[in-house]
């Protein structure tokens, strides 16, 4: 299978990894030199290129599949809109008009598309209902990313990732220093973000469809940083509700809104698809980063 993963970044070069591992045909695109390299040291091609740009994508050799795994940078709803709803709408364009279109695309979206529900669980059947702008926008790449590539001959699929940890990504300072605000974490490791699209296509699982790409277990924060603290041999750290937290900075509307909003995803379909999470839980994912800090 020849891969092409658009944004080859935190994930997509752990994705592209370990499909070069298992003789897979494996194209990295990034704008960026320093990414380029990154993306040669693991071992696969790579190709300069902007993917909201149809002249760049040009570039880049016929595939089997692409994985859209862009990133806005962190930035507002508008650059965010650029990368996700219009880079993906031209990719599918600009791929799905070749003479030798790809079979399937894989479009990493978020959780967050989800909204508030109260600490409730979600999954793939649940109605979505984003609250802020950014996840506003991600809804209508997900739509985007399923509806569109029929019109091409193709499919798409939506791997919806919970919030990303690894190497790099440990941010384990921030919880065992706290304060800590109420809540919970839905999570997957960088490890199992990438390794689930990568079984969803070796296995040649859910064109047309949404698969969440969570760990086992929502964790709730406050206990959550207890073990952290608890495995690293240092204090508790300080804790405040998200009453105090909303009443104690000056935040904007969409920060608010983040706090506020609860719930607890499922990955039950994505188990019962059959993949096997090479880290479960936070327990088992941030042993490396719990070793490192005790063997400073």
């Amino acid at each position: 299978m020849r891969v092409a993963i658009l944004g080859c970044g935190y994930v997509g070069c752990e994705l592209g990894g370990q499909l070069a591992e298992r003789d897979h045909e494996v194209i990295g695109v990034r704008r960026s030199e320093a990414g380029l390299e990154t993306i040669e040291s693991l071992g696969f091609e790579a190709v300069r290129a902007d993917i909201t740009d149809e002249d760049d994508l040009e570039s880049i050799p016929s595939v089997d599949a692409i994985v859209f795994a862009a990133s806005s940078g962190g930035r507002g709803a508008t650059a965010a809109r650029r990368v996700y709803v219009d880079g993906l709408e031209t990719a599918i364009e600009a791929f799905g008009s070749r003479e030798d279109p790809p079979d399937r695309l894989v479009y990493t979206s978020s959780t967050g598309v989800h909204g508030d529900h109260d600490g409730d669980w979600v999954d793939e059947e649940t109605p979505i209902d984003p609250t802020t702008e950014k996840t506003a926008v991600l809804a209508e790449a997900e739509r985007v990313a399923l509806e569109e590539p029929p019109e091409y001959g193709f499919e798409g699929t939506v791997a919806r990732y919970a919030g990303l940890y690894g190497p790099d990504r440990y941010r384990l300072e921030r919880y065992l220093e706290g304060p800590v605000t109420a809540g919970y974490l839905n999570m997957v490791h960088r490890d199992d973000a990438a390794g689930a699209v990568r079984y969803l296509l070796e296995e040649d699982l859910s064109r047309g469809e949404v698969v969440q790409v969570v760990d086992d277990e929502p964790a709730e924060k406050w206990a959550f940083a207890d073990w952290l603290a608890e495995a690293a041999g240092v204090a508790d750290p300080p804790k405040r509700t998200k009453a105090e937290r909303l009443e104690g900075e000056a935040l904007s509307p969409a920060a608010k809104r983040r706090i506020r909003t609860s719930k607890r995803c499922s990955n039950e379909k994505l188990r019962n698809l059959g993949y096997e999470f090479v880290y479960p839980t936070f327990r088992s994912g941030y042993r490396d980063a719990i070793d490192a800090y005790t063997s400073e």
